[in-house]
């Protein structure tokens, strides 16, 4: 079973190869963990909140737009299928993931056209792994791409379909729009960045 600092080290290692350890150096420098606070609300929120992703959040309180100290940092922390897995992805914070806890709602446009005007050449294409009544989501929204989320996003989904697995990990890609199950847990996507050698790691 992948371990969230396990998947740290690796992707420590592969910033170190590509010579960024500087860059890494001094996120880690500044940066800090979540609060058990933040970590009761998660797992009161998530009840099946992976262990690995609480490890990794623990270690760091997210990449994307966050404020340590007196500083906001940005910083790639994960990719996904997109590009051949170059295409880089943020770290949510923990206040990120709770603001965040409603975002499948954001989907029932996209639901309602795959029912009622879907079309074979511009979507909206939906794995049948993913359960698409709108009442019946519980996603997790831990990642928001280089393009701040308007390109890409991830989840982690605790509703599937009957022919998805619960804990799936859903890679949101627009234009044309597209929800794809991109891995059947959160370990399997972390193991499947490191088999990718984190190519979507970039100066």
């Amino acid at each position: 079973m992948m371990n969230g600092k396990i998947y740290i080290q690796k992707l420590k290692e592969a910033y170190e190869k590509r010579g960024f350890i500087n860059k890494w150096n001094h996120l880690f420098n500044i940066a800090h963990g979540i609060s058990e606070e933040d970590k009761r609300l998660l797992m009161g929120e998530y009840p099946e909140f992976p262990k690995s992703l609480m490890e990794i959040l623990e270690t760091i309180d997210g990449t994307y737009w966050r404020q340590y100290g007196d500083e906001k940092v940005t910083f790639y922390f994960f990719g996904s299928d997109v590009e051949d897995g170059r295409y880089p992805y943020y770290l949510f914070s923990a206040e990120d993931i709770m603001e965040n806890k409603d975002m499948a709602s954001d989907f029932a446009d996209l639901f309602y056209l795959y029912h009622e005007e879907y079309d074979e050449d511009y979507g909206p294409f939906i794995d049948d792994r993913i359960q698409t009544d709108i009442n019946k989501l519980k996603w997790l929204a831990f990642s928001d791409c280089m393009n701040n989320g308007g390109t890409s996003s991830l989840f982690i989904d605790f509703t599937p379909s009957e022919k998805g697995t619960k804990g799936q990990v859903i890679r949101y890609l627009h234009d044309p729009d597209e929800l794809e199950v991109i891995s059947d847990s959160f370990d399997g996507f972390l193991e499947m960045l490191i088999d990718n050698q984190f190519k979507f790691i970039r100066a």
